[in-house]
Formats: structure tokens, C-alpha cells, sequence
């Protein structure tokens, strides 16, 4: 057998015994209580009650069966309803995360101009109106700053269809962003 060869099979025989010896939390996934969480030894109402967790606990998840889940928490484990779980970023759900106060609405407008520093030919839109691809209305690639005026945000895009790259714009901006400058394809105005 050739050092290679050797090198190769000690390595996969270390990966397989690593994989082996690794904590069962290694293999969870983390989440909430989003309320009492009763325990029971098997997935349904029928099984025996073994523990509880309070409200707004991290827990972690071991695996789901339809409206069940096997967690753990402060040293209990068992059984509980898929109801009462959170995955999202805190114990009140998924949409729990930040609260961005973006303006929308108008009344306003977004301009958009060929030019840095609010120059050259432009385009203005209202909030509510989409540009999928400027590239239909011959615009796409050529707006180098955008003027942001009321109680409206934009989300603007390197792709059509706003997709890749795209950068919610919420104040005028002289000179776009260099993923932006000369490569915006797509607008949606909020």
C-alpha cells in the first residue's frame, strides 16, 4: 500500500469516527418555546407526560414527525406539539427579526439620472410603480444617481425581475453604489 493510499484511508477512518462520536446536539437545530411546552415520551397526545419547559426558552430540536418534535432544554427531553416551536430569531416567531421603518406610500417620487450628482436625462416614478426591465423602455445600464423625495423608498437592482445584487434605497445618493453605477436593470418603488 502506498503512503498515499494509507494517508487517504487514515484519513476517512478518523472523518468516520469523528462523524461516530459526535454530541447528539451536534445534530440539532435551535429554536424557541413559544409557550409551556409539555413533554411526552413518544409524538402524539397518548404518550406519558415525562417534563415540561417554560415559555420563551432556547431549545434545541432533534427531529419532527408531522405535528411533533423530540427537544430538549434545560436538561429535559421529550416529545412536544410543532405549534408551540419557534425557528425564527427570537420566541415570538419568524418574523420576529428587525423592524425596518422603511418609507413607503408616498406621496413622492424616485428619479433616477444618467449623470452623478443629479444630471443628465432622468426617469421618475411614484410609490407602487415596478421597471421589472428597464432595458424595455431602453434604460437599462445608464442611471449613476437617484433622488429619493417624500414618504417613499426604492429598491433598486443590478438584474431585471430585482434580482441579484439589490440595495434598498431610502435618501437621494449623488453617485450610486459601484454595484449599482451604470448597471441598475430593474426598480420597484415603495
Amino acid at each position: 500500500m502506498s503512503f498515499w493510499t494509507r494517508a487517504v484511508s487514515v484519513a476517512f477512518a478518523a472523518l468516520a469516527l469523528l462523524a461516530i462520536t459526535l454530541p447528539p446536539a451536534a445534530a440539532s437545530t435551535p429554536a424557541w418555546s413559544t409557550s409551556d411546552l409539555t413533554l411526552r415520551q413518544g409524538p402524539g397526545p397518548a404518550y406519558q407526560v415525562t417534563g415540561a419547559i417554560p415559555t420563551d426558552s432556547r431549545i434545541r430540536v432533534h427531529r419532527c414527525s408531522r405535528l411533533w418534535c423530540l427537544v430538549e432544554a434545560h436538561g429535559a427531553r421529550g416529545w412536544t406539539g410543532l405549534a408551540h416551536i419557534s425557528f425564527g430569531q427570537g420566541p415570538k416567531g419568524p418574523f420576529e427579526g428587525p423592524k425596518l421603518n422603511y418609507a413607503s406610500g408616498g406621496p413622492g417620487q424616485v428619479c433616477l439620472f444618467e449623470g452623478t450628482h443629479y444630471t443628465g436625462a432622468s426617469i421618475c416614478a411614484g410609490s407602487g410603480q415596478v421597471f421589472p426591465d428597464l432595458l424595455l423602455y431602453g434604460r437599462d445600464n445608464r442611471y449613476s444617481s437617484i433622488s429619493v423625495t417624500g414618504n417613499v423608498s426604492a429598491a433598486a437592482c443590478r438584474d431585471r425581475n430585482l434580482k441579484s445584487y439589490c440595495e434598498r434605497i431610502t435618501e437621494s445618493q449623488p453617485v450610486l453604489d459601484s454595484f449599482l453605477n451604470n448597471n441598475l436593470s430593474s426598480l420597484r418603488v415603495y
